[in-house]
């Protein structure tokens, strides 16, 4: 008898309150011959992905079943197992070892990766089990992630807004240092590569997201730092990079390559206007209010084609501040009071319905 297996798991701090969920599906869908979901104290995301593999595993051969398709949202995991990754944590090799020997007892097993949104009834489970763990009653607000991105968070925040649906989610991610940056110059619609320590940086940021998996898709401004930073990430997850034009940096007219001091002298008045006030743009440049419009256009568009998916954007400090400030529904002044570091990493959430939230703001502990 062949049985579909999807698993999950994760924890809300990484290490931190950590539970698993599996559901053992007939071929065809049609039916759900089990399930199982613990909570399993302080661990690790990539730990409970694979206690949530061992427990699917058992639960299928608990209904008899001969064949398995097991389907996961953590790529780590799936390579793994296929044997396309070694395993190098210490923490998983013996997990990988123990649901190994659990395949043995069927004739066949194969493994493959799904986007979070068509493994919901497991994500779903876990989620009850991470709720359980950090002594989550339902209906209460989830507490946002603060570390790594492979929590899966994905009951939505009702206790407060009353969003319904699975939302799109967001990773946004800042490009790599550059010449521009070391020196704290205006750099937007110039294109300057990544320096040595930017692409240390892109690098440090895709063995992140990569170790983590679940991300659906990459969509990168066309501007090399970004690009370059977002083909790094790309390669570690085994997507493509996609290129959205409305995520390029502000357009900073005659102030590009300057520092501040030096467009303060060049247009004293203008300059102090354009701090103060969101539709006043460079000379020759674009106004914050001009970037808001396109950046917005990007999300919907985004929101439209990948609807429930995980999705990395990287972008620019502006319009990453922009999508933050869509997403909180906050005033233009939290642009001025956002800081943002280079590539670091936050997160938001917009549902179908139109409300939002945010996960994380300015992760930098991988680098």
């Amino acid at each position: 008898m062949k049985v579909i297996v999807e698993c999950d798991g994760g924890s809300r701090g990484n290490p931190g309150p950590a539970g698993y969920g599996a559901v053992v599906w007939s071929a065809d869908r049609a039916e759900v011959l089990a399930e199982t979901k613990e909570t399993i104290g302080r661990a690790s995301n990539n730990v409970a992905e694979y206690r949530g593999l061992i427990a699917g595993l058992e639960a299928a051969a608990g209904v008899g079943a001969t064949e398995v398709e097991v389907c996961m949202d953590s790529k780590l995991v799936v390579e793994q197992m296929a044997g396309r990754w070694r395993v190098k944590h210490p923490d998983l090799a013996p997990l990988n070892q123990q649901a190994r020997d659990r395949a043995r007892a069927f004739e066949h097993v194969t493994y493959t990766w799904v986007p979070r949104a068509q493994n919901a009834h497991a994500d779903a489970l876990a989620n009850q089990a991470m709720d359980a763990a950090a002594g989550i009653e339902e209906g209460d607000p989830v507490p946002a992630e603060t570390s790594t991105p492979t929590t899966q968070v994905t009951t939505n925040p009702a206790g407060w807004t009353g969003a319904r649906g699975a939302p799109t989610r967001l990773f946004l991610l800042r490009h790599g240092q550059t010449p521009l940056s070391v020196e704290r110059r205006y750099s937007g619609r110039g294109n300057p590569a990544l320096t040595e320590l930017g692409n240390q940086q892109a690098d440090a940021a895709a063995r992140y997201l990569g170790q983590g998996g679940g991300i659906d898709a990459v969509v990168s401004s066309p501007l090399q730092r970004a690009h370059d930073t977002a083909t790094a990430a790309a390669k570690a997850l085994g997507l493509d990079v996609e290129i959205d034009d409305d995520l390029i940096e502000t357009d900073f007219g005659a102030w590009e390559g300057l520092t501040f001091r030096e467009a303060s002298e060049r247009d004293p008045e203008l300059h102090l206007r354009w701090l103060r006030d969101t539709a006043v743009p460079p000379p020759g440049g674009e106004s914050f209010d001009a970037v808001a419009t396109r950046v917005a256009r990007a999300q919907q568009r985004i929101i439209a084609e990948r609807p429930g998916q995980t999705v990395l954007v990287v972008s620019h400090v502006t319009p990453i501040k922009t999508l933050l400030r869509l997403a909180l529904d906050a005033g233009s002044t939290i642009l001025y009071r956002l800081h943002l570091d280079l590539a670091s990493l936050s997160i938001a959430e917009f549902y179908p319905d139109g409300l939002a939230s945010v996960r994380l703001v300015n992760q930098t502990s991988y680098l």
